[in-house]
């Protein structure tokens, strides 16, 4: 039986592309919405905020490719909306600029199906502003024009006045028009703008893979044919684009147009994204390894049970603090069960998630690495006393050997377990075999081993392509480790942490070796 509760269509602006730039409101749209139709130019990563049960429906054209025709979308978004489901059509940019919201929204109101719009920032107005060219200035222009280069190819005769069009205003839009650039010029030009006016092509604008071809109206169809400049692009005409040597702010980042794999764990690793995606990298989500509890809780629940009869909890990274705590919670008991036991955490970020517990660390090791702990336990009095090591089930075995040839009882209890985990490789296979990515980053040895693993069936073609990729390590142990895998690491980081291996990453591409690669 069909629902009772009232449908309602949003029509929502995704953006030019950069996901940061989604209005606070189509997020909030997003996460609420029972179904999702989205176009090809709105970034997927959208979706990560739709609801689990959401209905995610693709409805992309690209060129001559149309997933469904309009009159199917408009359709899809009435029927699902009478089914009393709250919708969500997802366009790029802006749904009323150069889109086809204003029709979907008349079928809409002759179905009588309510509906609101949700602005978008339009590429209009963001690319440019990527590619530092601002579209009005006092020195040049205070006036813009926004015109459609793709017409209705049925329309007889154009309907451009380009006659009062050319001289119209300072600054000249044309969205979706690359395929026309050689028409455009000369309209322009037949019609009164001189052929020296400044002309800017942007391909994929305020996305990491931004290209951007400067020219004037006679040359530059040209120039843009030979750099194979592609859609989506945005063509802007006026005085205003001599501004960009100045105000290129975007494509100066010091990552920009670097592909890097990151195979951290999902779970640690969007801080690290984060980061990299700040300084222009376009980001490949690669986790090699995925963080699960243990096969059981038993050996950690009992050792939890007898905390009274140890003298140390040394936790070895952020996760043995997480699933330790989340246990102490099950049993019932909280952070003060760990009065009078010295607390060790090797690492910042570890001794970071002990202090968010509420608790100052007893010793933290300068470095984030077994030798570094057992080095820091020489200078403490550990012979009779036992330490409760909640870790990996998988992990180096020097920590508590060498505790105890100290004299100290160990007792090694699994907290969580790393495994693979069941993502696809194939993406990344293709363009690691297209020579199409810059570098990929390690922060284990367990990180290294897996994603060599991963791809152990192309034999000695992987180690062919992985000589066209730099490799990234956190500490000389995941370095070693790659080293031993046969990779060439590029770079090193110094200290244990994501922030010195974006650091390190920086460095890297900054120095000959890393622009020479670039080539």
């Amino acid at each position: 039986m069909a629902s009772q509760r009232k449908g309602k269509v949003y029509l929502v602006g995704a953006g030019p592309g950069d996901p940061g730039l989604l209005t606070l409101k189509a997020k909030e749209c997003i996460e609420k919405a029972d179904a999702i139709v989205y176009d090809h130019l709105a970034n997927p990563s959208f979706l990560q905020y739709a609801q689990s049960q959401s209905e995610i429906i693709y409805v992309g054209k690209e060129g001559s490719a149309h997933t469904l025709s309009q009159d199917e979308i408009n359709r899809l978004m009435v029927e699902r909306a009478r089914e009393g489901l709250m919708v969500v059509r997802l366009k790029g940019g802006d749904p009323f600029m150069f889109g086809r919201g204003g029709e979907e929204a008349q079928e809409l109101v002759k179905a009588e199906i309510p509906f609101e719009v949700i602005p978008g920032v339009t590429s209009a107005i963001a690319v440019p502003a990527y590619a530092g060219i601002p579209l009005t200035h006092r020195d040049y222009t205070s006036t813009v024009a926004f015109v459609t280069g793709h017409e209705d190819p049925a329309k007889e005769r154009s309907e451009i006045a380009w006659d009062k069009l050319a001289t119209a205003t300072g600054t000249l839009v044309f969205l979706m028009g690359v395929g026309n650039l050689p028409s455009i010029a000369k309209n322009l030009m037949d019609h009164g703008r001189s052929a020296e006016t400044p002309v800017a092509v942007i391909q994929r604008g305020t996305v990491p893979q931004q290209r951007t071809v400067t020219g004037v109206l006679r040359d530059v169809a040209e120039k843009a044919k030979k750099e194979e400049i592609r859609p989506p692009a945005i063509i802007v005409v006026g005085e205003v684009v001599g501004l960009r040597k100045d105000l290129d702010w975007y494509e100066k980042k010091p990552l920009f147009g670097k592909r890097i794999v990151v195979t951290r764990a999902r779970e640690q690793a969007s801080s690290f994204l984060a980061g990299l995606s700040e300084l222009g990298a376009e980001c490949i989500e690669f986790p090699t390894i995925k963080i699960i509890p243990p096969t059981n809780w038993r050996e950690l629940d009992r050792a939890i049970k007898s905390l009274k009869d140890y003298h140390w909890v040394l936790f070895t990274s952020v996760n043995g603090v997480k699933y330790f705590f989340e246990r102490l919670g099950a049993a019932g008991m909280d952070v003060r069960e760990l009065r009078g036991i010295k607390v060790g955490a090797i690492g910042s970020k570890t001794a970071e998630a002990v202090q968010e517990k509420g608790i100052g660390p007893d010793l933290v090791p300068d470095e984030y690495r077994a030798e570094a702990a057992v080095e820091a336990f020489k200078h403490r009095r550990v012979k009779g006393k036992r330490i409760l090591l909640p870790r990996a089930a998988e992990a180096r075995e020097l920590l508590p050997e060498e505790l105890e040839k100290m004299g100290a009882r160990v007792d090694v209890v699994k907290a969580y377990r790393t495994v693979k985990p069941d993502n696809e490789r194939a993406r990344v296979k293709d363009l690691l075999e297209k020579g199409e990515i810059h570098m990929v980053t390690f922060t284990s040895s367990s990180t290294v081993s897996n994603f060599v693993e991963m791809f152990e069936a192309e034999g000695n073609k992987f180690l062919k392509w992985m000589e066209r990729v730099a490799v990234a390590c956190i500490g000389p142990v995941t370095a070693r480790t790659a080293e031993e895998r046969s990779l060439t690491v590029s770079a090193v980081a110094p200290e244990y942490t994501i922030e010195a291996l974006t650091r390190a990453i920086v460095d890297y591409f900054a120095s000959p070796a890393g622009q020479a690669s670039d080539q």
